[in-house]
């Protein structure tokens, strides 16, 4: 990964250490999730959100879930189940990218 040391990147010891740093932060945590119904595209991203994705073959534990601020879903045409857990990350993350200005240097 080229871009490594641009990221800062956290580690936390547990899902709850990185709750209490989180609303410590006052940042939203906005989780993907087939059970959602609110599509990604129609959401309103703000800058700090934390985008979530779970395991894609079992998604994210339900007290994770419960504790997401928002729920995204990506719509699929029916009998399909998801998509590919990077590939759904990279779609949302463009979106939010988008809306809140995380592209500003193609800005004209």
């Amino acid at each position: 990964m080229d871009y490594l040391d641009a990221v800062d990147l956290r580690r936390h010891d547990s899902f709850d250490a990185f709750e209490a740093w989180r609303k410590g932060a006052d940042r939203r945590l906005v989780l993907l999730s087939t059970k959602a119904t609110e599509a990604y595209v129609d959401f309103a991203f703000s800058p700090g959100d934390i985008l979530l994705l779970g395991r894609e073959t079992a998604g994210v534990p339900d007290f994770v879930h419960e504790s997401a601020d928002a729920r995204v879903v990506i719509p699929m045409r029916a009998g399909l189940r998801s998509m590919n857990v990077a590939i759904a990350g990279a779609m949302v993350l463009g979106e939010a990218l988008r809306q809140t200005g995380g592209f500003a240097c193609y800005r004209a």
